[in-house]
């Protein structure tokens, strides 16, 4: 018995993706509305913030030119001013800082994460937010009365051996001198670089212990089962997917320390002047420098120190955005 097949001649129809018609509902739609009006919001403030500093500064920027990054002297009066020294001083401050905290909050995240007990981590991570609530203010004096003394001894140690290296030369202070004045070596960009180090370190340790505990739980336990040892998880799964966390954290605590003002304005010793001497008594930042003069300024010279803020504000902006494109690379942040 055969089998009779009829062939249509119709040509077949086109297969085409099939639209899905997306419904939202209410609750979804004010969500939407509220984080859609949210991330508008903080863009707004952020352009205001910047369209203000840029037409309160119109005036000094005008008159100074392109010398205003160059002229190290703060006399706005006398129509000779610049951030060429305060912007050396902000980025030799933050860059202390930066040094101090980023291998102390990726030990101390780690620790937290891959070594600590179930006890003692809660406890670590309640210490750690608590750290990142002490005022500034604080954190100065702690700098001022206690941290100077302590420090200087160890800076004077430091520009005995290592002084034929710029960074750590001290004018003034001879090698040989067996008893050299611990006023050279206080209010320097030393020690406010290690009160701010110690100001952004719960910060930076928050958002990478937040990063290593999202480490895929396979990837874990894979390399275990191929033998490796702690570290050697740590060093090829953790670091590896954690390293968008770790260069997001440590900008968000380079932008905190850039701007930071009571702490540095209560331990350096102001000097407006070019300072690559870290050891050195004598720093400047902009923030300070806006603490420092604002209350005395005349109108022109608050035009100035709002150029000078301007300045900074567009300094944290490009560091952001280039963290920002290092972050978007990273397995950790690709998703954000």
């Amino acid at each position: 018995m055969g089998l009779a097949i009829e062939l249509d001649d119709a040509p077949a129809a086109e297969d085409r993706p099939r639209r899905i018609k997306l419904v939202r509902d209410t609750p979804d739609k004010i969500f939407r509305g509220v984080a859609t009006g949210s991330g508008v919001v903080v863009l707004s403030i952020m352009l205001l913030v910047g369209v203000f500093l840029s037409v309160r500064a119109f005036q000094a920027l005008k008159r100074a030119g392109l010398s205003f990054l160059t002229t190290r002297a703060w006399e706005p009066d006398a129509g000779h001013f610049g951030v060429a020294a305060v912007l050396t001083g902000t980025i030799l401050i933050a860059f202390v800082a930066v040094l101090i905290a980023f291998p102390l909050s990726t030990a101390t995240s780690l620790y937290i994460t891959q070594y600590a007990p179930d006890r003692m981590r809660s406890l670590l991570v309640s210490v750690i937010d608590l750290m990142a609530a002490i005022p500034s203010v604080v954190y100065g004096l702690w700098g001022f009365f206690f941290l100077q003394a302590e420090v200087a001894p160890v800076a004077a140690w430091i520009s005995r051996h290592f002084g034929w290296i710029p960074l750590f030369r001290v004018d003034g202070v001879q090698k040989d001198d067996p008893l050299p004045s611990m006023t050279v070596f206080t209010g320097s960009t030393l020690i406010a670089g290690l009160v701010v180090g110690m100001m952004i370190t719960p910060v930076v340790t928050s958002i990478m212990r937040e990063v290593f505990s999202q480490v895929p739980i396979g990837e874990r336990e894979g390399a275990f089962a191929l033998g490796a040892t702690k570290w050697g998880v740590i060093r090829s799964v953790v670091l590896p997917f954690g390293k968008g966390g770790m260069i997001g954290g440590t900008m968000l605590g380079l932008g905190r320390a850039l701007g930071e003002t009571i702490a540095v304005y209560m331990i350096i010793t102001p000097v407006f002047a070019v300072q690559p001497h870290i050891l050195q008594s004598g720093a400047i930042s902009v923030s300070s420098l806006i603490a420092l003069h604002f209350a005395e300024a005349s109108p022109f010279g608050l035009s100035a120190l709002m150029a000078a803020g301007l300045t900074l504000f567009l300094l944290t902006l490009m560091i952001n955005f280039a963290a920002s494109s290092v972050v978007a690379r990273s397995r950790s942040g690709a998703s954000s």
